[in-house]
């Protein structure tokens, strides 16, 4: 055994470790087919009920450190929190701090790892499209706003009012996405971001950014991107948008400021 210790099939060059909403049927998938040969991922759920509130938000931030726990005893190298509304709903510094606790491994954000990518790519102008409800649309602009970036226009598509509502974010057709990042798309911007990890996005970025002539960030996209460079690796998987296959870097904690989170703006 001492001769295989390092060795894991689904795995050998790095294990990520995602926690998902219990309701998201989208993040899993996605990261999977991002993923290189020898990067292997694998997930645990925290508990997300009822409507989209404050409160509820509050609820899956307290499982994810069971969650993170969990991921532990599969030996990961990094974790990531895969929801992008409930890593800037509640403080990162936080979630991700008791993560690396937990876990003895670097963590990250999904929100964190989207300000990191539209740095990486220079965007200061960002038009953004959503599947959310009013109130979590205005933190999040807020949330993108305090990072020093100018947000030209946001819209949603106002599920989550109901725990039905909220697993139809998954069945939300690529179709219709595609439809929807180019509604939201002004001029001005100098990119389109698609927030939410259980939105079916990954197959219409390279289309988007085709026909709008600009980078394309989604959650899923932006996340993975994150947990590749923070482990160091250069791989580019191609298809899936310029962030993955053009910023290639390994970087350091300090270029996306994961140890917290992105919690305090620029």
């Amino acid at each position: 055994m001492k001769a295989v210790s390092l060795y894991a099939p689904y795995g050998w060059k790095a294990k990520i470790g995602l926690i998902v909403p219990s309701t998201n049927t989208v993040n899993e998938p996605e990261f999977w087919r991002m993923a290189p040969t020898g990067v292997g991922v694998f997930a645990a759920r925290a508990l997300l009920l009822g409507h989209a509130t404050q409160e509820s938000y509050v609820a899956m931030a307290q499982a994810v450190g069971a969650a993170a726990e969990q991921l532990a005893t599969a030996e990961i190298d990094i974790v990531a929190y895969g929801c992008t509304s409930g890593s800037f709903m509640c403080p990162m510094s936080e979630l991700v701090s008791d993560m690396q606790a937990r876990t003895g491994k670097p963590a990250l954000a999904a929100a964190g790892a989207v300000v990191a990518a539209l740095r990486a790519l220079g965007v200061r102008r960002v038009a953004v499209a959503t599947p959310y409800v009013e109130f979590v649309n205005r933190r999040e602009r807020e949330f993108l706003e305090e990072y020093g970036f100018q947000v030209t226009s946001l819209q949603g598509l106002g599920l989550g009012e109901t725990q039905e509502e909220r697993r139809g974010i998954g069945r939300v057709p690529p179709e219709a996405i595609y439809r929807l990042a180019r509604m939201v798309d002004r001029p001005e911007a100098d990119a389109v971001f698609i927030s939410c990890t259980n939105l079916a996005s990954l197959g219409v970025i390279a289309a988007l950014e085709r026909d709008l002539g600009k980078p394309v960030i989604t959650s899923n996209q932006a996340c993975f991107w994150a947990c590749l460079r923070r482990l160091g690796l250069g791989d580019a998987p191609q298809g899936y948008g310029r962030l993955l296959e053009t910023c290639v870097a390994p970087v350091d904690d300090s270029a996306f400021e994961v140890s917290s989170a992105l919690s305090a703006p620029r």
